[in-house]
């Protein structure tokens, strides 16, 4: 039976909450832990996520996803985007914070269900631009054993605007962004920028992925519109020590979509879930 307890609020460092669910088998035995990001325009609820969530519980490890603090929910709503302000502020730096205090808090002595995880054995997994924020951690951090990107960004600096476009976000302080989803004006002001070029070296994927000692198993999909599955082969080749998986015919969310109404994971969300489950039990 997999218990899972939706909804922690944990205190943010950047005067937003985090929203955190956990999934498990609860019997008392340690667990291998999982913990995943969500992309941009993304949130832990988004489509089949819940049904990753109960697969790797079901394989016996202790999964996590949150809410990135400023990734536009709020409490009250943690689906959607009611809070574009704090979108506006995100940058990479506070989702690497944020990612910080959930690895905090799922390992701390005082946590809710320690006597269920191993909190020596923890797996990153990263979706799209979150892909490129569990590389950097991993890189960083000593408490991370693997890493897993699916759909993963490999640069962060040319997925910045460019030309006049940039040149008018400079000025004005803030462009905009829709959602094609939700038909929002999404705003990011000009300090993401500005902040992403004073810490441009701890922000490079490429650096992060050269220096990765720990499992690392890139996954992509070949018909992945959002992001080129040649960043992943760039991914793979930065580290030669990874593993490169590429899912003949994928697109960006590996068939999903949200919501997602089924009871069973796409095809090729759950091959890529199965994949991972196989790397991160190893």
């Amino acid at each position: 039976m997999i218990k899972n307890k939706k909804n922690y609020i944990l205190e943010g460092k950047h005067n937003k909450p985090i929203l955190a669910d956990v999934f498990f088998k609860e019997d008392s035995s340690p667990k291998p832990i999982v913990v995943f990001c969500h992309g941009y325009k993304g949130f832990k609820d988004w489509g089949a996520w819940d049904l990753v969530a109960n697969a790797f519980a079901s394989a016996g490890f202790f999964f996590v996803k949150f809410n990135f603090s400023h990734n536009g929910g709020t409490i009250e709503q943690p689906i959607d985007f009611p809070d574009l302000e704090a979108f506006g502020n995100n940058t990479y730096l506070i989702e690497l914070d944020d990612l910080e205090l959930v690895l905090d808090w799922v390992t701390s002595a005082n946590f809710d269900f320690s006597e269920e995880l191993d909190a020596e054995n923890i797996t990153l997994i990263g979706h799209s631009r979150g892909g490129g924020i569990v590389t950097i951690k991993a890189a960083e951090d000593t408490r991370v054993t693997k890493v897993i990107s699916w759909a993963g960004v490999s640069d962060y600096k040319a997925r910045f605007p460019q030309g006049e476009v940039f040149d008018q976000w400079k000025s004005k302080g803030v462009y905009f962004i829709e959602n094609g989803r939700t038909k929002q004006q999404m705003p990011h002001y000009f300090k993401f920028y500005t902040s992403f070029i004073e810490h441009e070296e701890r922000l490079t994927i490429e650096r992060a992925t050269r220096t990765i000692k720990v499992p690392h198993l890139i996954i992509h999909g070949t018909n992945d519109p959002t992001v080129s599955p040649l960043e992943a082969e760039l991914l793979s080749n930065w580290n030669p020590n990874s593993e490169l998986f590429l899912v003949e015919g994928a697109d960006h969310v590996f068939g999903a979509k949200h919501p997602w109404e089924s009871r069973e994971l796409s095809k090729n969300l759950d091959i890529i879930t199965q994949k991972s489950i196989e790397f991160a039990i190893l």
